[in-house]
């Protein structure tokens, strides 16, 4: 098998333009600390309705950014989802605070709105309310953002959606991100996302004042903003206020993010496509297949199936099958909660019952822009082949 008969669960599409952005940058005068990076910052909250963007190197430093404007700190607790990648719960644990966790709904695999309502009212009555609760927008499917935002204007906690999933997707007929429910929203731009800017991540907000602590805190704590020094003897002049970092994005970083963002909604218009092949292809198959909740728009990150609760054990040798046939399945993803160092802290298995039946099951199937339908069908012929080999299906 060559390279180029592997097919990955997730690609980056690369174009002229991009290379050309990356090239203008490369011959600019700034190779960071440059206007890309604003102008990157700007076009993102132009295109999802916010206010104010914060570039990162990272969505997990950005998460951590968003935690840090918040106040998350040492005595605090911030919920999450099981169901997501280690950094929406990390982000808490860098501030100091204690994390907890709230199951999934089993359709979407996004917080449970209901669940949630329910550890709230038992975390009141115990005086253990999360001072932050961070939805995530797992495959690019909105959580119910409505629930949870008034669920925070009963119990009093902040919201950061984690949206790293997310760019381009809509809730309510608008884009993820306008800051409608939430304090802060935060995107990823790695490679396998629906953009790139190669890595980076970027917070957006309608509020001034945590657009301001969260740029401060990127910048190593730094400040030259004339309103904010306390003495100005010259140009060359800048005061640390804070214990910042250096969670800056470069010129590179952003130009390639400009440049594939005016392709966003042909990203999103492809993967719909996709998506809508899949369900043809598959729609016989004894699995189940993404489930698209009302209001909802979903970037479509990914194409997680499920294999009957009967037989979940074969997950493994389908698995094995599809990457050894050149496909490049995955798993999305292992239960926070189950890892050793959140065992560690206490969690244990069969805290979170959803998420585990789900991750017990669960199988990425390829999907980025420039997969093709030729493509799609060989994955799905190997699937099939794996679920007879299982005895999943019949031939």
């Amino acid at each position: 098998m060559t390279h180029t008969d592997f097919i990955p669960y997730g690609r980056q599409s690369i174009s002229e333009d991009d290379i050309a952005a990356v090239v203008k940058s490369l011959r600019s005068d700034f190779l960071t600390q440059g206007p890309c990076v604003n102008e990157f910052e700007h076009a993102i909250c132009t295109k999802v309705g916010a206010r104010y963007g914060v570039a990162a190197n990272s969505a997990t430093s950005a998460l951590h950014l968003a935690c840090l404007a918040l106040g998350v700190g040492a005595g605090d607790t911030v919920w999450t989802s099981p169901n997501t990648f280690i950094a929406s719960a990390n982000c808490a644990r860098y501030c100091g605070a204690n994390v907890d966790f709230v199951d999934i709904d089993p359709r979407t695999y996004n917080m449970c709105a209901d669940k949630l309502a329910e550890k709230l009212a038992t975390a009141h009555t115990k005086g253990q309310l999360p001072k932050v609760v961070i939805p995530v927008h797992f495959a690019g499917q909105s959580c119910d953002m409505q629930a949870i935002h008034a669920l925070s204007k009963k119990y009093g906690f902040h919201i950061i959606e984690d949206a790293s999933h997310a760019i381009g997707a809509k809730y309510q007929g608008q884009y993820v991100g306008n800051g409608a429910f939430s304090d802060v929203c935060v995107f990823s731009f790695h490679p396998v996302k629906i953009i790139t800017s190669a890595e980076g991540g970027m917070a957006v907000t309608n509020n001034e004042q945590l657009a301001n602590h969260m740029r401060t805190h990127a910048q190593q704590g730094t400040t030259r903003s004339p309103d904010e020094l306390t003495e100005m003897p010259g140009d060359w002049y800048y005061e640390q206020q804070t214990l910042g970092f250096n969670y800056r994005m470069t010129e590179l970083q952003a130009a390639l993010g400009a440049s594939q963002l005016s392709r966003l909604d042909d990203f999103i218009q492809r993967r719909h496509a996709q998506f809508s092949h899949y369900e043809t292809l598959l729609k016989d198959f004894p699995i189940t297949l993404p489930f698209q909740a009302k209001d909802t728009v979903s970037a479509l990150h990914l194409f997680p199936i499920l294999l009957p609760e009967a037989n979940k054990t074969a997950r493994k040798s389908v698995f094995d099958i599809l990457r050894q046939a050149g496909i490049g399945t995955q798993v999305h993803y292992i239960p926070v909660h189950t890892q050793p160092y959140y065992q560690a802290l206490g969690f244990k298995q069969g805290d979170y019952p959803v998420a585990e039946d789900y991750y017990a099951r669960t199988l990425s199937l390829p999907l980025f822009a420039d997969l093709t339908p030729t493509q799609q069908e060989r994955v799905v012929l190997i699937l099939k082949h794996a679920l007879i080999a299982n005895q999943v299906m019949s031939a």
